[in-house]
């Protein structure tokens, strides 16, 4: 008998028939992302109800040196969830309990298959929201396990700044908790912080204590188009750089504008343009969004609207998060090759004007939307998988980008991770970290079990 069957055999025992899949659906569901990343499915599909369960599968799954690859709503970027070397694919999603919600303390605690929205209903009873919102519905979990990021980075922060505690399973199946409910902490290293963003290679994330903030009272969002994409790449810097207290500032290029209004309906002008969102008092909305007008007419705006409704302002920011479903919409029979680099905000308008520049050089079907507040330029490259000759242009358009962003003293990914895609580019960044990285590995994980082939090179390839 192999070291797989024994391991179902033993699971099957321990969770319940029910818990423990091999079907061909079920491996097919578990055997990809949202991505051109090639799938591989799994050998198994299991679902723990616990984080006793979690500690079963791991122990057991240690013990038989079978590979484990965390799983939660499927939406990652860089192939994080792809079982590249088989063996079971374990799926979160049953742990779905809201644990508690502490409105005098402003926390949630979570297991972490709760999704964003799931948590959204229950802290807006209490007046509350969760900050990090990187567009799609995804995991608690997942979210932290890439360090997720999005729209609303440059007023709160990424999932690093918004998670107090963690509860984890260790490859041996030990069940740790780091951090506490306090607002603050200084003992000993940050296993916390280590945990999130290390992408399943560490440990298993079952459950978070986050931060919750109040609901504002006000919210307005411009929508301000631009002649040209620099301009308004220049006013989000400056925005932030006048200190103006936004909430987001988003950045979308003429190309994406044109798929928007294609997959939703909508008649924006097709330009680039900037979706900046305010909130608080009213008395602060109306400075701070004073303040960006001035600064857009100063850069050129072409155009300048107020979405106060709040039924327009959800059907703006429904349209900047569908920005991948649109993009697939205009390209159809192609799949999206996703990208991202951060640079200093000195810098933003150069390193989009470059990425814009390479995507017509190469003749690659692309469009580049931003979290411009903080310097996150994501290119979305839609290519034919089928032909050998676009992948490597778009390939090479992903090392261009990078290597532009290095040099503009950024970074290979702002939010979306390493996974499978940007291996190579964190040896290029942190070339010198890496053999650091690999003995923290070696540490969490000696045999290697957590989500293997992603974000470290093999030892011998350091």
């Amino acid at each position: 008998m192999t070291a797989l069957a024994d391991v179902t055999l033993e699971l099957v025992a321990a969770l319940g028939g029910d818990c423990v899949r091999d079907g061909d659906s079920e491996r097919d569901l578990h055997g990809s992302d949202l991505t051109f990343h090639v799938p591989r499915r799994p050998d198994l599909v299991v679902y723990p109800g616990s984080t006793e369960e979690v500690a079963r599968v791991l122990a057991a799954a240690n013990e038989h040196r079978i590979p484990v690859t965390p799983f939660g709503a499927g939406t990652s970027l860089e192939g994080h969830v792809i079982p590249v070397h088989g063996g079971i694919s374990l799926d979160l999603s049953r742990l779905d309990r809201v644990v508690g919600v502490s409105p005098e303390n402003l926390t949630a605690t979570v297991q972490a298959g709760v999704t964003r929205l799931a948590l959204e209903r229950v802290a807006g009873g209490h007046g509350l929201f969760f900050p990090v919102d990187p567009g799609a519905d995804a995991t608690l979990g997942g979210m932290a396990a890439t360090n997720a990021a999005g729209t609303t980075t440059v007023r709160y922060g990424k999932m690093r700044a918004n998670v107090l505690a963690l509860e984890a399973v260790l490859a041996d199946g030990r069940v740790i908790r780091t951090g506490s409910r306090a607002a603050k902490t200084s003992a000993g290293y940050d296993l916390t912080g280590l945990l999130i963003g290390s992408e399943g290679t560490l440990a298993v994330i079952t459950e978070l204590t986050v931060r919750l903030h109040a609901i504002p009272e006000r919210a307005v969002v411009l929508r301000i188009t631009f002649a040209d994409v620099e301009s308004a790449c220049r006013t989000a810097a400056s925005i932030v750089g006048a200190g103006a207290g936004v909430t987001r500032v988003e950045l979308l290029d003429a190309w994406i504008v044109s798929a928007i209004n294609a997959y939703a309906g909508t008649s924006y002008p097709e330009g680039p343009c900037l979706f900046v969102e305010a909130t608080g008092s009213e008395e602060t909305v109306t400075a701070d969004l004073e303040l960006v007008r001035a600064i857009a007419n100063a850069e050129g705006a072409v155009e300048i609207v107020h979405e106060r409704d709040p039924d327009a302002r959800a059907r703006l920011w429904r349209a900047r998060h569908d920005v991948t479903h649109a993009a697939a919409a205009k390209m159809p029979g192609r799949k999206e090759r996703a990208t991202d680099v951060c640079v200093p905000l000195s810098e933003l308008a150069g390193a989009v004007r470059f990425a814009r520049a390479e995507v017509e050089r190469l003749g690659l079907h692309a469009g580049i939307v931003g979290h411009a507040g903080d310097g996150n330029v994501h290119v979305s490259i839609h290519v034919d998988p089928g032909d050998p000759d676009e992948v490597a242009l778009s390939a090479e358009l992903v090392h261009a980008v990078v290597d532009d962003a290095l040099a503009r003293g950024g970074t290979c990914t702002g939010e979306h991770g390493i996974g499978l895609g940007k291996i190579e580019a964190l040896q290029q960044e942190h070339g010198d970290l890496v053999p650091l990285m690999q003995g923290i590995k070696q540490v969490f994980d000696p045999n290697g079990i957590l989500n293997p082939g992603k974000v470290l090179p093999a030892p011998d390839r350091a």
